[in-house]
């Protein structure tokens, strides 16, 4: 088996899976590297599944406005699968004054993006959504926002790039990036050494040591974040829910449970060796708090709660970039838990970078060396 390749991607997640769907469509030759045994495993598969512009900064919002315009509303048919994108609008919901300016904020610089959001009050939003609490007052609404599956989405790359010839080896985490001459070269993995022109590195939290090794950082910390999915619920309403703190979202699926995610106050407590794993504890403080906003789920069961690790980046805006310094490198991270929405325009305007030099969407906002000072 020839270990050389003209990229070689290390992560399976959406990102990299999608990227090398979009490189081997150019033609290119692909190898991806996934440390654990399945593809996916991360915040891929992990997530809410929310497909939104609005609550998104502006410097990323261009590639979450081009997406959906461009490559959601006909992704299932060209992976194959069932991606369940459903795109019935996003309402973002707050409840006191505080809540109020955070999403007035928001929408202004949405709006002046060129998005279709504004402010609704409390009748309008049941006007929407009559299921939702008397305590919620405001929200930003944006009609064209929705949401989809992660599993299926991100395995529907998985299966159409290695119908396209890509290459994916699993239990091979990366130890090494290294250079000859200069510019990237080889991935050392425990069992062997790769070789490719050009290397993305889309590995989540991961990125941060797997680029030290050539003098690269990117500042990003873990956070735990827990998702739950109740049991099936008769149809309710297929909006997109998320909140101004950022402390509760979800949506109902096709088939009628609801996934939900959020913060519980408590991801400080692990006892497994580091390993994000979900409590009790977390699990049910999550839920007092979405029975806040979603009173009519209060007798809901639990069937499944999880946890995964974010990479969530010091200005919690990803990182989307080559590396000036190491030719031939290329970063796709830190997404800070709001990649799933953006990963198709991210895996297209990636491979553009990769395979053509430049991208459809300008991406110079989310360079690497924004961190730097100033000269």
């Amino acid at each position: 088996m020839s270990k050389h390749t003209d990229v070689i991607i290390i992560g399976a997640g959406i990102i990299g899976n999608a990227t090398a769907y979009y490189l081997a469509k150019k033609g290119l030759s692909v190898t991806v590297l996934e440390a654990s045994k399945d593809i996916g495993i991360g915040g891929s598969s992990r997530n809410g599944g929310g497909v939104r512009q609005s609550g998104r900064d502006t410097r990323e919002l261009p590639l979450a406005m081009w997406g959906i315009k461009n490559l959601w509303p006909g992704l299932s048919e060209e992976l194959g699968v069932d991606v369940e994108y459903t795109q019935k609008g996003n309402l973002r919901l707050g409840k006191t004054e505080a809540h109020q300016k955070i999403l007035q904020g928001l929408t202004d610089k949405a709006v002046a993006c060129g998005l279709d959001v504004r402010m609704i009050n409390g009748d309008e939003i049941r006007a929407i959504n009559p299921y939702l609490s008397d305590e919620v007052t405001c929200a930003s609404w944006c009609p064209t926002d929705g949401h989809a599956n992660p599993l299926t989405a991100t395995l529907g790359y998985y299966k159409k790039a290695r119908e396209l010839g890509v290459r994916f080896i699993t239990e091979a985490p990366c130890f090494e990036l290294r250079k000859i001459k200069g510019v990237i070269r080889q991935v050392v993995t425990p069992d062997a050494i790769y070789e490719a022109d050009k290397v993305l590195v889309a590995a989540g939290f991961d990125s941060r040591k797997i680029l030290a090794t050539v003098g690269i950082d990117v500042p990003m910390m873990p956070l735990k974040m827990e998702c739950l999915v109740t049991e099936a619920e008769p149809p309710m309403f297929l909006q997109m829910l998320g909140t101004a703190d950022a402390d509760f979202y979800g949506h109902q699926s096709k088939h009628g449970s609801f996934v939900f995610g959020g913060s519980s106050g408590f991801e400080h407590l692990n006892k497994d060796n580091g390993s994000p794993i979900s409590s009790s504890i977390g699990a049910s403080c999550t839920c007092r708090g979405i029975i806040k906003y979603f009173p009519a789920l209060a007798d809901a069961k639990i069937v499944r709660a999880w946890a995964g690790w974010l990479d969530d980046c010091a200005d919690h805006v990803p990182v989307i970039s080559p590396v000036a310094e190491v030719p031939g490198l290329y970063i796709a991270c830190a997404f800070s838990g709001h990649g799933f929405g953006i990963a198709p325009a991210v895996g297209y305007n990636v491979a553009e970078m990769i395979a053509d030099g430049h991208s459809t969407i300008d991406l110079s906002a989310l360079r690497y060396d924004r961190f730097q000072p100033k000269q």
